[in-house]
């Protein structure tokens, strides 16, 4: 095994902790503290309890990882087409 080289795994996220920190338990009933990448915060890419996540972790250090990936659910639906929080219906108003 190369210096560099991560293992990845599959978990579900069960506690939300404080400094961007979480609790997940990977698919092999292993739990370990995860941090978000740097790439995950550049996005704001937001998770929560129960997402499910990819995690790399280092060889040297099994208890700990690292949050690269957030699966996207697919019992999750987009949002209607058109619909949008800023427009409301209808052109702006001027004054």
């Amino acid at each position: 095994m190369a210096k560099e080289e991560l293992l990845e795994f599959e978990g579900v996220v069960t506690d939300v902790l404080p400094e961007a920190r979480y609790r997940v338990k990977l698919t092999n009933d292993h739990e370990i503290i995860a941090y978000t990448a740097g790439r995950m915060k550049k996005n704001r890419i937001r998770t929560l309890v129960g997402d499910r996540v990819t995690v790399e972790i280092s060889p040297y250090d099994l208890g700990k990882g690292r949050l690269v990936f957030r699966h996207k659910d697919e019992s999750s639906s987009p949002p209607p087409s058109g619909a949008s929080r800023f427009n409301k219906g209808g052109p702006p108003k001027r004054r």
